[in-house]
């Protein structure tokens, strides 16, 4: 749990699966992302035009005031999207495109994944040493020494 800082449970239910106990609010969690989120998705979410189960539990975090991170997937974006994402953002969700930064010393893809991962525990609450966080200082070897 995040509260408490002991591992927690981990639920998997069939996207189609719509008497999931994640479909009612009273199913308590400390937050839900979904990674990646297609604009499809998305627009479901936002729209309240939920179709399967990943667009019930997301429209109730909205609606319970819990976290709910989107990772967006697409690029490049259409005025459609972007409205999209701007509604999200509005009705409470943290729209967290997945755009590591160079800065922390990247020499591998594993470094890019891991940056967009620790920002995405970092929003929840999660602890986690994935990155080489910015003291001030510069790190050997990249670019900006």
């Amino acid at each position: 749990s995040v509260n408490t800082g002991e591992p927690g449970n981990l639920y998997y239910y069939h996207y189609r699966d719509h008497l999931a106990r994640i479909a009612s609010g009273s199913f308590l969690t400390d937050g839900m992302v979904i990674c990646p989120c297609s604009c499809g998705t998305l627009s479901s979410i936002v729209h309240g035009t939920s179709m399967n189960l990943i667009h019930r539990a997301a429209e109730v975090h909205l609606k319970e005031s819990r976290r709910l991170i989107v990772v967006p997937r697409e690029t490049p974006l259409s005025l459609v999207q972007l409205t999209n994402l701007k509604l999200a953002a509005e009705v409470g969700a943290i729209v967290l495109p997945a755009m590591p930064g160079f800065y922390h010393g990247v020499k591998t893809i594993q470094d890019l994944i891991d940056f967009v991962v620790s920002r995405i525990c970092d929003q929840l609450g999660v602890r986690n040493s994935l990155i080489h966080r910015w003291d001030g200082f510069p790190i050997e070897g990249s670019e900006a020494t």
